[in-house]
């Protein structure tokens, strides 16, 4: 039986539509999709095969990340 992992994703919508979708404990992931099912499903898609080639590295799965949102004004 396959191990289960869950990962916390940031979902970003894009100006000209669509989504980003970036995993903090995953910096590699990155993805994106028209909808935002299809972002999550190409999120899910990403973090196994990051996964599988961690694992084929002996490398161990990393825990999740807690991303925390701030909002930083600045003037330019």
């Amino acid at each position: 039986m396959a191990a289960t992992y869950s990962y916390s994703v940031i979902l970003e919508p894009q100006e000209g539509g669509g989504f980003t979708v970036l995993v903090p404990a995953l910096p590699e992931v990155v993805t994106e999709g028209d909808t935002e099912q299809e972002a999550l499903a190409n999120a899910e898609e990403a973090i196994r095969a990051i996964l599988a080639y961690r694992r084929e590295q002996g490398l161990t799965p990393p825990s999740d990340a807690h991303p925390e949102i701030r909002q930083v004004t600045v003037a330019a």
